[in-house]
């Protein structure tokens, strides 16, 4: 028989932990705070140990709660992807894809409606985060898209997706008759984009620039240093997949095209459990993907 405390006393406190409040995880499990802190109370009782802090109108987790609610999510987040997949009909098929966020929200998201349309069998399930994930452990994941590195180990099988152009890029506003492309980006402010491949300091000595770079403003996502560019804020340094919509509405421009030298990286990487990669719903999804990336390499 397995030891594990009653379901609904876990329930109870991984809601509570994951929103930070027991009338928030009331609200959620359609309960009474009062419920819920009774709830809470008993699992500790379970433990012999505290598993919140209780403070003025909201509570915080102790170190033990921590470290419980952290698998306990999972565990939430595993056993609802598997119910998710018991309500779809027989003959469907769901993909767990996780992908970094810029990848999935500036370039694979728009695409995925060619995907349903090739493949109406398989339903994508997409969750999307910033660290590479290890297929080992999180085997509820069919396929990683990772940004910048992937984890490298036995039983898992990494592809990288091609290079790409990571390039200066501006709104046209910000143009000057007056100015060359290397004066522009010695006086304009700069936009950081703090997980690229490339940083400006290396861009510049790339490029023969003694001055140093001014950076104003740093972004943890490429979307975000994008979106700030398109504003006017400064020249952001970033991979023309990410800017490609911004690029075709004229919202931005690349920077000294003419006078600047692409730099070219291994960006994105495909990762799969070796031995699953035959699985008809990966394979179809993997092909899809790779022709996807050759075509837009051809267009960028």
């Amino acid at each position: 028989m397995r030891k594990i405390p009653n379901f609904v006393l876990l329930r109870a406190f991984e809601s509570a932990a994951r929103l930070g409040s027991f009338a928030a995880a009331a609200a959620d499990l359609s309960l009474t705070p009062s419920a819920i802190s009774h709830q809470v109370k008993e699992l500790e009782e379970v433990f012999g140990k505290p598993l919140f802090h209780r403070l003025h109108r909201r509570v915080s987790l102790t170190e033990e709660g921590a470290r419980l609610a952290g698998g306990l999510t999972r565990v939430m987040n595993a056993l609802e992807a598997i119910c998710s997949e018991v309500n779809l009909a027989p003959t469907s098929q769901v993909l767990s894809l996780y992908c970094s966020p810029s990848f999935a929200a500036k370039w694979l998201s728009p695409r995925l409606g060619g995907f349903a349309q090739c493949h109406p069998e398989i339903a994508i399930r997409l969750t999307s985060a910033s660290e590479p994930l290890d297929l080992i452990s999180a085997r509820e994941v069919d396929v990683a898209i990772s940004y910048g590195t992937a984890v490298q180990r036995t039983g898992i099988q990494v592809t990288p997706l091609g290079k790409e152009h990571i390039v200066p890029l501006c709104s046209p506003a910000l143009l000057s008759t007056k100015r060359t492309a290397r004066q522009l980006i010695s006086e304009l402010s700069l936009i950081e984009s703090q997980l690229s491949r490339i940083t400006w300091r290396d861009w510049f000595a790339m490029n023969g620039l003694t001055t140093t770079p001014k950076v104003t403003q740093s972004f943890d996502r490429a979307a975000l240093a994008i979106s700030a560019a398109v504003d006017g804020l400064g020249i952001t340094l970033e991979s023309t997949i990410f800017a490609e919509k911004e690029l075709a509405r004229g919202e931005l421009v690349e920077l000294g095209k003419n006078e600047f030298p692409r730099v070219a990286r291994e960006t994105h990487f495909l990762s799969v459990r070796s031995g699953e990669q035959d699985i008809q719903k990966i394979q179809k999804f993997r092909n899809w993907l790779t022709k996807a990336i050759k075509s837009n390499a051809k267009t960028s």
